[in-house]
């Protein structure tokens, strides 16, 4: 049925890495929503006033606010799809993500507003009227409300879009809270024990649990995460694939929407290769990577010397490094010689929570270092590694 849909209504709808094709995606989802959420207040608003029943008339305004939430998504694609400008150098991408974080606010709002409303019922149960049209509606009702959670997940997927991700969980809340409200109608029925407010306010905190969480997906994109641990893989091996490239560190991976990916490296080559076949090689990497891999890299040359005596002092300060915490380690070891002092310079690679603050860290290292020699002084910067964090992640 959904594939069905995407043919007849998405042109070209394979190509989702295309951002024309996103952008039908969400603005087709954006208006099924629409229309399908509009339908089911109509129908449910009837019932509810037709029955006597306050927990579908709330069920059919619940499913109002979800025709806004889908107005709200289809703006929110819209402007996304808008290009780069003086203002907005990287794109409007990320403002997919500012959709579905109020996408997921509404969903939060309405779990608290359910739980009023159930607590009200549980303290003053109303009677309800029973019928085979209640039935009928707040069945066809589910059955919609999950075809929508199916169908906003299938799209969702297929674009990686946390807009139709959010809306598929808020309607798949949708089909938990009519569920509630049918059970409790017919258990009300059977038993003449008014269930409604009771069956209302467990699905209510339910919902406002999923609320939370969906704000706290929604927000960690917008504030910056890490890459995930395959696309950092791919990027090491495919540099590490090139001529010359003898080693990498300091990747850095930002992105500002679906389809909007940078990243900047350092590539280790040897000071002996001639400066136009290194300019040549990291110019081939960068063109390549945005081709084949959407991601607009930038490589800063690292050139490493390896003479004899630089090689030995690399290793040594390396050895203190580890004996302080295997989990350290450093790159870009030069030596700056003088007629009083030395400067070893260089990189410590550390975890993210590691026992030490960096200034700690730091001392620490330089202390072990001219215990070695009195004349040695240090130029030590800290960073963090991808690599290094989801090995830590995946050891726990």
């Amino acid at each position: 049925m959904t594939t069905f849909l995407l043919k007849l209504f998405v042109k070209d709808y394979k190509n989702t890495d295309d951002p024309e094709v996103r952008e039908r995606y969400g603005t087709f989802a954006s208006w099924v929503g629409i229309f399908s959420n509009i339908l089911l207040f109509g129908l449910k608003l009837m019932a509810g006033l037709v029955f006597n029943s306050i927990a579908i008339v709330a069920d059919a305004v619940n499913n109002l606010s979800d025709s806004g939430s889908a107005l709200i998504a289809l703006f929110g694609f819209k402007l996304s799809s808008k290009p780069a400008d003086a203002e907005h150098p990287y794109g409007h991408a990320r403002m997919e993500y500012v959709s579905g974080l109020l996408i997921s606010f509404v969903v939060f709002v309405l779990g608290l507003q359910l739980i009023k409303g159930s607590v009200e019922k549980i303290l003053k149960p109303q009677a309800i009227e029973f019928g085979w049209l209640f039935l009928v509606v707040l069945i066809f009702s589910i059955g919609m409300k999950l075809w929508q959670s199916l169908f906003f997940r299938r799209l969702g997927d297929a674009i990686d879009s946390p807009t139709l991700l959010a809306t598929s969980v808020d309607s798949r809340n949708d089909v938990l809270s009519t569920t509630a409200v049918l059970v409790a109608a017919v258990l009300t029925h059977l038993t003449g024990f008014n269930l409604d407010g009771y069956m209302g306010l467990g699905v209510a905190v339910f919902i406002v649990i999923s609320g939370v969480k969906l704000v706290q997906e929604t927000i960690d994109p917008l504030l910056g995460t890490v890459p995930t641990k395959e696309l950092v893989d791919r990027i090491y091996n495919k540099i590490l694939s090139y001529e010359h490239i003898e080693g990498l560190h300091d990747l850095e991976v930002h992105t500002y929407g679906p389809g909007k990916c940078f990243a900047s490296v350092h590539c280790e080559v040897s000071s002996d290769l001639d400066v136009m076949v290194g300019h040549d090689v990291i110019d081939n990497i960068e063109r390549d990577f945005l081709e084949e891999e959407g991601i607009h890299l930038v490589i800063h040359l690292d050139p490493i010397t390896k003479d004899e005596e630089t090689e030995a002092l690399k290793q040594e300060v390396e050895k203190i490094v580890t004996e302080i915490s295997p989990e350290l380690s450093i790159h870009d070891f030069r030596v700056v010689k003088g007629v009083t002092h030395s400067n070893l310079i260089f990189d410590t690679t550390v975890p993210f929570g590691f026992k030490y603050s960096d200034e700690k860290l730091i001392k620490l290292i330089s202390e072990k270092i001219r215990e070695l020699n009195p004349t040695y002084r240090t130029v030590i910067r800290i960073d963090r590694d991808y690599l290094q964090l989801h090995t830590q992640e995946g050891s726990k």
